[in-house]
């Protein structure tokens, strides 16, 4: 593995796969900025289209010493050379994910606000767990709102990573943060911002503040 599983970790939103050079300029820029983590997120273009983008990400993130995981699709993760791969909780089991890739893949599992549904994801295999969405969130705004006391639960049960999501800004992660969020993970705060990388190197800034006080 050449990073570690912590951090910012940037979400390639749907519009930005529209354009392929651009897709590219701003994952470098994310990888400039101190994401060290990427995930390949589509869920609409054709096989052919996904497989040549998620390759030549894989190809950047390798380049940085960064990680690439593919949303939801095991298959194309392994086709691309891709790291691992994120799965929610109506996709691959982690077990089937973790068979198809090996033991060196990284096996990342949505939680919600589950403790419970995390500890049978680290049973069943993940590298790490992902609890959100914490603020309002413009890729799922119907999803159900997490808490930080779980991050808090989840940071003291598990030995794994531990990943917070949904409306996270460089303003707002610092409380998650220290609420025991190993990795912040960001799609619109990152890729819509006017400069990716300025944004990102934001993000990283938030790890090294002082932590909020927690009531």
């Amino acid at each position: 593995m050449s990073a570690p599983l912590a951090g910012l970790y940037g979400i390639t939103p749907a519009w930005l796969l529209q354009d392929e050079t651009r897709l590219l300029a701003s994952v470098a820029a994310a990888l400039r900025g101190g994401a060290r983590l990427i995930q390949y997120r589509d869920k609409t273009l054709p096989a052919a289209q996904r497989l040549r983008q998620a390759t030549q990400l894989a190809a950047l993130c390798r380049a940085q010493q960064a990680l690439l995981l593919i949303n939801d699709d095991v298959e194309l993760a392994a086709a691309c050379g891709a790291h691992g791969v994120h799965v929610g909780a109506q996709d691959a089991a982690p077990q089937a994910a973790r068979e198809r890739l090996g033991e060196a893949a990284i096996i990342g599992v949505t939680c919600g606000d589950s403790l419970p549904r995390a500890q049978a994801a680290v049973a069943a295999g993940a590298s790490y767990v992902a609890f959100g969405r914490f603020y309002p969130s413009q890729t799922k705004p119907d999803a159900p709102p997490a808490r930080p006391v779980t991050l808090q639960a989840a940071r003291a049960a598990l030995d794994v990573p531990v990943c917070a999501i949904g409306g996270i800004t460089p303003d707002n992660a610092a409380p998650l943060i220290a609420a025991g969020a190993h990795l912040i993970a960001a799609i619109a705060g990152l890729f819509a911002a006017p400069d990716v990388e300025a944004a990102a190197r934001a993000y990283c800034a938030a790890f090294a503040k002082p932590p909020p006080h927690i009531p």
